[in-house]
C-alpha cells in the first residue's frame, strides 16, 4: 500500500485538525490567516504527525495517507 506524505505549505501553528476524505485535513494559522491543507488523494489517514497548537514549518510532513 503506497504511503503519501502530506506537507505543510507554510510556517505557522496548527489551528484545527479535521480528517474528512476529500476535504480539509488540517488548518494552519499564519499571520492571522487560516491556510487549509487539503489532500487530493483518496485513502485512509495512516498517521497524523502534529497536534492542535503545534508549530509547523514550511515543507514539514504533517500527515501520512495510506492510498
Amino acid at each position: 500500500m503506497p504511503r503519501i506524505e502530506i506537507k505543510s505549505e507554510i510556517t505557522g501553528i496548527v489551528w484545527k485538525l479535521q480528517a474528512k476524505p476529500g476535504d480539509t485535513l488540517i488548518v494552519i494559522e499564519s499571520i492571522k490567516m487560516e491556510i487549509p491543507i487539503i489532500t487530493e488523494v483518496g485513502g485512509m489517514l495512516g498517521e497524523l504527525l502534529v497536534g492542535e497548537r503545534d508549530p509547523v514549518t514550511e515543507g514539514q510532513i504533517v500527515a501520512i495517507i495510506e492510498a
